[in-house]
């Protein structure tokens, strides 16, 4: 948050895009002295949301909204801030980054999370099954292009470390893969899903240098 650069001597009104079950929404209602609005177009990643920002003491910072990010209900320049962290590939970047610079204020902050290339070549295993998963994976250079094209002046970028891959998200999704299966009979579709998680993990496992997720920071002209 920190290299995010965000206020924290004001009041600052938030759009947490693509929340999820709120890892970052509780966080920035922490941190910071802030109103956020988390969307998710599934209710069930709101409802723990909720729950876990009652326990947490947040949830009064906290409103929930169900819908599509394609389909935002917000007023133009509305937002101090945008948030959104591993989700702007459902619309792609392009389309997401270009869509929501209208709501917010000018000077305001953009975060966004993004599949990033590491170096302008890699091995064509990884290359294919990249070109296949999400075609508008590209350098930074590329992205940071984009932002300055959809009137964004861009701040700053980073990229996640290897932990982030490996601790917070490929170790415990496996630790999961048994209870999945079994909670959906060991179906073929259950299987189907559970092999192409190993199968993005054993690409990491092997070309972790060549791509993660970069992060923007950009502010609105």
């Amino acid at each position: 948050m920190a290299l995010a650069g965000l206020d924290r001597s004001r009041h600052l009104k938030i759009a947490d895009i693509g929340c999820g079950t709120g890892a970052s929404t509780i966080l920035l209602a922490k941190e910071l002295d802030a109103e956020i609005t988390a969307v998710d177009f599934l209710p069930e990643f709101l409802d723990e949301l909720q729950t876990r920002a009652k326990e947490r003491g947040v949830a009064e910072r906290i409103t929930t909204l169900n819908c599509s990010m394609e389909a935002l209900p917000f007023s133009d320049e509305e937002f101090n801030v945008i948030w959104s962290e591993g989700a702007v590939y459902n619309m792609g970047f392009i389309t997401g980054v270009s869509a929501w610079c209208r709501f917010l204020k000018p000077g305001g902050k953009l975060i966004v999370s993004e599949i990033t290339w590491l170096s302008a070549t890699r091995p064509h295993e990884l290359q294919s099954y990249w070109d296949g998963e999400y075609p508008e994976i590209d350098v930074a250079s590329a992205k940071i292009g984009i932002l300055e094209q959809h009137g964004y002046c861009p701040e700053a970028y980073f990229y996640l470390p290897t932990h982030c891959w490996i601790e917070n998200y490929y170790r415990p999704m496996q630790s999961r893969f048994d209870a999945f299966l079994e909670r959906h009979g060991q179906s073929d579709q259950a299987k189907a899903i559970v092999e192409a998680e190993k199968h993005e993990i054993a690409l990491y496992e092997k070309y972790r240098d060549y791509y993660s997720y970069g992060v923007y920071i950009a502010k609105k002209i």
